[in-house]
């Protein structure tokens, strides 16, 4: 049985701010845990399972790591838990250290405000599909430590680099990297087939791309429309783009 301090401990994780403040993040689920303990990036504090994951998977576990694991109920699972319904583990992790990114010589999202987490967790596993290392996210964008972020890149942010800043400022340092915004009146995707370096810019769910942004694209690009929807889902547009671009 973990203590009610350590119960409390986690339970503050699922917010952002106690995230930043004790540099530490959940995950939960079997294939984003497993994933996630396989990343020589990321470092996990403790797992917390059901006894049968624990039989289940310790073996496995214990080849290359001496993580402090325990079983606990299911129960307990769920009061700990962020997501409606608990799985059979639950990971704490350290954060990764902030790094810059470099954006020469390969294709590298942009994404302007992304508020949704499902969104943001669907394009770093989209990124991950496509061989696209490298994700640059302004200020405002949700946290990629936020549980449903987690749980939705499926083990994911193991292996994209994600860097949060104020987008202007990082574009105008790579004036020579051509940079392709996300619009509904751009030019269709199929013309930069075969993409080798670039910027694209994926934008807000609702508003699209800011004023600020668009003023520094190269080209303005968009998925052809057929049919009478307004627009696409953030994480749905980043997947077909890429598939035609790269």
């Amino acid at each position: 049985m973990i203590s009610k301090t350590y119960t409390k401990y986690i339970q503050s994780l699922h917010q952002k701010k106690f995230r930043d403040l004790e540099n530490a993040f959940i995950a939960e689920g079997s294939k984003v845990v497993m994933d996630l303990l396989t990343s020589p990036k990321i470092v996990c504090e403790r797992l917390l399972a059901t006894q049968q994951w624990l039989i289940e998977n310790e073996q496995q576990i214990r080849k290359d790591s001496h993580i402090p694991m325990e079983a606990i109920d299911a129960y307990e699972l769920d009061k700990i838990s962020a997501l409606s319904t608990p799985n059979q583990v639950l990971g704490v992790f350290k954060k990764l250290k902030a790094g810059s990114i470099d954006p020469v010589g390969k294709v590298t999202l942009v994404l302007d405000s992304i508020q949704d987490p499902g969104n943001l967790g669907t394009i770093i596993r989209i990124a991950d599909w496509f061989g696209v290392s490298a994700i640059i996210c302004s200020d405002n964008c949700v946290d990629r430590y936020n549980p449903k972020v987690v749980q939705s890149t499926m083990g994911s942010l193991g292996r994209v680099e994600l860097m949060y800043t104020h987008l202007a400022d990082w574009l105008i340092k790579y004036p020579a990297i051509p940079i392709y915004v996300t619009a509904l009146n751009g030019t269709g995707i199929e013309s930069i087939k075969g993409l080798k370096e670039g910027i694209i810019v994926i934008g807000n769910e609702s508003k699209g791309v800011s004023d600020e942004i668009l003023d520094l694209a190269n080209e303005k690009i968009t998925i052809p429309k057929i049919g009478g929807a307004e627009s696409l889902n953030a994480a749905v547009a980043t997947g077909i783009i890429l598939s035609h671009i790269i």
